[in-house]
């Protein structure tokens, strides 16, 4: 891969994974809730589940979908009730010390399993396949995988922090309440996607 290209395809990584989309707004809302600390898992979640997930798209896992078309349906079902799950999750967290038991941040395997039934995550992978790995070679998917874990970097720190910073002004518990309840709202926007695909 020649330098010019892998400036194209860190661009094109970048520039899908710090837009706004479900990963971006559970973490701004784990940043917001849990803090920075205790959203490293998810972060890592993110950040390496996308790339672990995009080698076996790259390798031809997108075969099986087009000789099954059922599991499409079948994936949309999945993909619709865990972001639901996800969507009452956030609305539901609480800051540390208000007493729920049940309001923890997402864990690596949770956030790791999400890209597997993210909409987005199948656009990104299939579309950074698709553009720069067009021989499908386990080096030249390897390579996309490897830029989206230095730039899912840069996004979930961005994303975390940010909802750190958030913090800040959501110190009474009814705004944090509103903006739990704006974070779900949004992520269940994202199942637009989902249905006008």
């Amino acid at each position: 891969m020649t330098y010019e290209i892998f400036l194209a395809l860190a661009g094109f990584a970048l520039s899908t994974v710090i837009s706004p989309g479900p990963n971006n707004l559970m973490l701004m809302a784990s940043g917001a809730n849990f803090g920075f600390r205790r959203t490293i898992p998810h972060m890592l979640g993110v950040g390496l589940g996308f790339p672990l997930m995009l080698v076996p798209v790259g390798l031809g896992v997108m075969q099986l979908f087009e000789l099954f078309p059922v599991l499409t349906q079948v994936m949309t079902v999945v993909s619709v009730a865990y972001m639901l799950w996800l969507a009452w999750k956030v609305a539901n967290a609480s800051a540390p010390g208000e007493g729920s038991a049940r309001s923890t941040p997402m864990t690596f395997l949770q956030a790791a399993a999400f890209q597997w039934v993210n909409p987005k995550a199948w656009t990104m992978a299939l579309g950074a396949v698709t553009l720069y790995a067009t021989d499908r070679t386990l080096a030249a998917v390897l390579w996309v995988a490897g830029t989206y874990v230095l730039m899912g970097c840069i996004s979930t720190t961005t994303w975390t922090v940010l909802g750190q910073q958030l913090r800040r002004i959501l110190t009474n518990p009814t705004r944090l309440r509103l903006f739990n309840w704006s974070m779900a709202a949004m992520l269940l926007g994202s199942l637009l996607a989902v249905f006008w695909v």
